[in-house]
């Protein structure tokens, strides 16, 4: 699935639970998350209210998006290509969304790939899911209704190492060592989102690691896609 990398869009996404702990959500969802926490693999033995702490960020119902960075393609005057990554990283998740929309107005809608990995399974699904909980529409390279599946614009670069294996999950930090990308720089990983965001209020070092992540999926697409990857002094984090 090789495309023009100009009309390439590559992001990532940072979730948290939607609330600092389960006591403080809605009676509602409360009875939703006990129903919820049956079906969840559970070997540790912990408490609905510890699984709430743990897992809930991984669901849209029962989460919230407070980072989402993006990376594009453009050619520098030299004639290579650079890598520009931007986030979008608040408290408000609407804020967020809102800026997210606002980003992708900006490219085109018909030709704009979205590359995420892992993205048909998580990034995609929940940045849809949580658009509409806040009352905002689906922006039209997210909008996949009634579209045949070649007219879906979305890039997965786990899908694209899979080559029709649908087995086992491969993670990015995995694909980045076989292809000798270079991994994040952060010291964190994605099951500390939410302590750093609960209880350091870190979303600066938050919006760090997800840019990085942006970055290694990039670079990731372009092994697969039989391309040299961008030096690093062509990558650009955007303020």
């Amino acid at each position: 699935m090789k495309k023009r990398l100009e009309d390439l869009l590559v992001i990532d996404i940072e979730t948290v639970p939607m609330t600092r702990d389960f006591s403080s959500i809605d009676g509602r969802l409360k009875k939703q998350w006990e129903r919820k926490a049956k079906l969840i693999k559970n070997d540790e033995g912990l408490t609905v209210e510890e699984l709430f702490s743990s897992r809930a960020g991984i669901y849209a119902e029962f989460g919230r998006v407070v980072c989402i960075s993006m990376g594009f393609f453009t050619l520098n005057e030299g004639g290579k290509w650079t890598l520009r990554v931007k986030s979008i990283a608040e408290k408000e998740e609407k804020n967020v969304l809102e800026g997210f929309t606002n980003a992708l107005s900006k490219f085109d809608e018909q030709s704009t790939f979205l590359c995420a990995h892992n993205g048909r399974e998580f990034d995609f699904p929940y940045l849809c899911r949580r658009l509409l909980i806040n009352g905002l529409g689906l922006p039209a390279q997210l909008d996949n209704g009634g579209k045949k599946p070649w007219e879906v614009n979305y890039i997965d670069t786990m899908d694209m190492w899979k080559f029709g294996d649908w087995k086992s999950y491969t993670s990015l930090d995995l694909l980045a060592s076989v292809f000798n990308v270079a991994s994040s720089k952060s010291d964190m990983d994605g099951s500390m989102v939410a302590t750093v965001y609960y209880e350091e209020d870190g979303l600066k070092r938050i919006s760090e690691y997800c840019e990085q992540d942006v970055v290694v999926t990039a670079q990731v697409y372009l092994c697969l896609t039989g391309r040299p990857v961008i030096e690093e002094k062509n990558i650009v984090i955007l303020s």
